[in-house]
């Protein structure tokens, strides 16, 4: 048996991509040249390893079983450039690549420093995006490792507790229930978010799931919900005094800071647990655990700690 590396580059791309045109666009090859190395892949394993469904090619039961080991191959060959690549070449081709994904709250408040603190070397390619996705790409083998604000319970992935997070009460200073906290500091309970007005992330969002984990269970009325794909588009929408949301505080201390948004008290804390991810049959590549390594340099207990850190 002769496998190349050409036949494994053309196979892990088309099972991500599961188009014969886009994984010639990646490699920079004709849609022949990628059907053709297929081809001797199949050939020469005796099988098929992908479901024709024109015009995609969905991974089947046999592909599914050489993907983790395609994808080790060929990361193990990105370390060996890597660690034999001249310091002085700057041209970015022979730089090991590292896929990172992350929920929007960590992409844009956390993940920065981190890739900061990684350094120039390495390629990067950052997918942010919500918790339910990062992991469909997680076991699909298109991220290296992932940030996540969520819970993940899927078999197949591993999870590592992280940053600890909190969740706040957040509305308009010109919301009634700020004027009325404000004015006599009192601290709300569940029944006075009854019938409230929310605006709220996506379901399978991080955000979204905390709500629905802490508030969502003791409200008797829910009230009208509006929902918004983006961290940016709730923050704005509410701080234009529409409704409430839950938010992280990594994500709203500098509109609290500014007055823009204020904490409502609430009778109950709300903490959450980030998480590091990878798949359990993934191969974590030298800058994979570099990065993993970073990350738990930067693991703190509190959010307050957090602030100062990041």
């Amino acid at each position: 048996m002769n496998i190349s590396f050409r036949q494994l580059k053309a196979f892990v791309a088309v099972a991500r991509l599961g188009n014969l045109g886009a994984a010639a666009d990646q490699l920079c090859l004709t849609r022949g040249a990628i059907s053709q190395a297929l081809k001797e892949l199949e050939l020469q394993l005796g099988t098929p390893l992908f479901d024709r469904a024109h015009p995609h090619l969905l991974l089947n039961s046999e592909g599914a079983l050489l993907l983790p080991l395609a994808d080790e191959m060929l990361t193990r060959l990105d370390d060996i450039s890597a660690l034999f690549q001249q310091s002085g070449e700057t041209g970015g081709s022979g730089k090991a690549v590292l896929r990172i994904g992350a929920s929007q709250t960590i992409g844009n408040y956390l993940l920065p420093s981190l890739l900061a603190q990684l350094g120039p070397e390495w390629r990067l390619s950052v997918f942010i995006a919500n918790s339910q996705q990062l992991a469909e790409r997680l076991l699909a083998f298109e991220l290296d490792l992932a940030l996540i604000e969520g819970e993940v319970t899927h078999p197949q992935l591993h999870s590592e507790a992280w940053q600890q997070d909190q969740m706040l009460l957040v509305t308009s200073p010109i919301h009634p229930l700020a004027q009325r906290t404000a004015a006599s500091d009192a601290v709300l309970s569940a029944a006075d978010l009854a019938g409230q007005y929310w605006v709220l992330r996506e379901a399978q969002s991080g955000s979204r799931e905390q709500f629905d984990k802490y508030l969502r269970p003791q409200l008797s009325a829910l009230g009208t919900v509006l929902e918004l794909n983006t961290l940016e588009a709730v923050l704005n929408t509410v701080q234009q005094g529409l409704g409430l949301t839950l938010v992280s505080e990594l994500a709203v201390q500098d509109r609290l800071r500014s007055g823009a948004l204020v904490v409502l008290p609430f009778s109950q804390p709300m903490p959450r647990q980030l998480h590091l991810c990878w798949h359990q049959d993934k191969y974590l590549s030298a800058v994979s655990q570099r990065f993993k390594s970073i990350c738990k340099k930067n693991k703190v207990s509190s959010v307050q700690s957090a602030t100062i850190a990041f």
